[in-house]
């Protein structure tokens, strides 16, 4: 049986900041929601798969090479695969992520990954 996922309820959910929760797949990607507050990743590159940032509450940055984009609830960015980014959150904000399977460590999500 299939099932949907709200995905405000989802993010929600979560107890605590920086945890990611699995909420699907899709062919070869994952979702995952996570609530962040106050914090500034090391600036990452992922070479072999696009990811994509969803604003479902609150706001954030995504810093690249030539400057910031600002992501507000509802929005969502693609970065494509090979391009220098970090995410910078200074206040709430709940989103989902989706990228290949197997993109995501705990060296490029600050040590909160657990796989």
């Amino acid at each position: 049986m299939l099932k949907k996922v709200n995905l405000k309820e989802q993010a929600d959910s979560l107890d605590s900041l920086f945890t990611y929760l699995h909420v699907g797949d899709l062919n070869d990607h994952v979702m995952h929601v996570l609530k962040a507050e106050d914090r500034t990743l090391d600036f990452q590159i992922h070479e072999h798969s696009d990811e994509m940032f969803y604003c479902i509450e609150g706001r954030f940055q995504i810093e690249l090479d030539d400057g910031f984009v600002d992501i507000e609830e509802g929005d969502f960015i693609v970065i494509p695969k090979g391009v220098r980014h970090r995410p910078v959150c200074k206040s709430l904000v709940k989103c989902l992520l989706i990228e290949r399977a197997g993109t995501l460590n705990k060296d490029n999500t600050g040590g909160a990954y657990g796989g």
